[in-house]
């Protein structure tokens, strides 16, 4: 018996739209982005109470997220893209190759740098705030850490900017615009379609990508 030849991608499969980053996740993302920014532009003695402000407001955003990662929305959750490291180092030796498969949320590379910027941010914060106390004010060590935290953010930032704009390119997605809308295609402008979303059924995909 012949096997049955793939069935060509329709019209409708190209261009339905996948919603993955819920309007929390975006707003994270983005408010995050913006708040750091003006802080690494705020640390001398005379705007210390808008560097601190913001650190305490940055604090609270890594544990609202934390939080929505534990009970969010599909993409949102740890759960659903924290991968083991084994399958992190795989995924970077596809990468490599140029054959890294592509997903609609979090890659397993993209995951454990999420995880990596949140336990940063965690590290600045509780060492800005230990700064502020009786206990530990003008304590070297703790400034110390908070500074080699905050300049080892930069570097994870820089990562993650190039990962980024790396698996836009294989893929011939537009990420960066993604984290706005909140939507990606289910199948890239490459006819890549994503290894974390097993839909065979081209009229379910579709019908799935314009869902709430």
């Amino acid at each position: 018996m012949r096997a049955r030849p793939a069935r060509p991608e329709t019209a409708q499969v190209k261009n339905a739209q996948v919603k993955v980053w819920d309007p929390f996740v975006r707003a994270f993302h983005w408010t995050t982005v913006s708040l750091v920014g003006i802080n690494f532009l705020t640390p001398g003695s005379g705007t210390r109470p808008i560097h601190v402000a913001i650190g305490y407001a940055v604090l609270g955003l890594v544990a609202a997220r934390v939080l929505w990662g534990l009970v969010g929305t599909r993409h949102a959750r740890f759960a659903n893209f924290v991968r083991h490291p084994r399958t992190v180092l795989t995924y970077l030796r596809q990468l490599r190759q140029g054959r890294a498969p592509r997903h609609l949320g979090h890659n397993p590379a993209g995951a454990a740098m999420i995880v990596l910027l949140l336990l940063t941010l965690l590290g600045i914060g509780t060492t800005g705030w230990l700064s502020q106390t009786n206990a530990y004010y003008g304590v070297s060590w703790v400034m110390d850490v908070h500074a080699f935290l905050a300049y080892g953010l930069l570097w994870l930032v820089g990562l993650h900017v190039a990962g980024v704009l790396l698996s836009s390119l294989m893929h011939r997605e537009n990420l960066v615009r993604a984290m706005f809308t909140g939507r990606k295609p289910l199948v890239s402008a490459a006819g890549h379609r994503p290894a974390d979303l097993q839909r065979e059924d081209g009229a379910a995909a579709a019908s799935f990508g314009h869902a709430d």
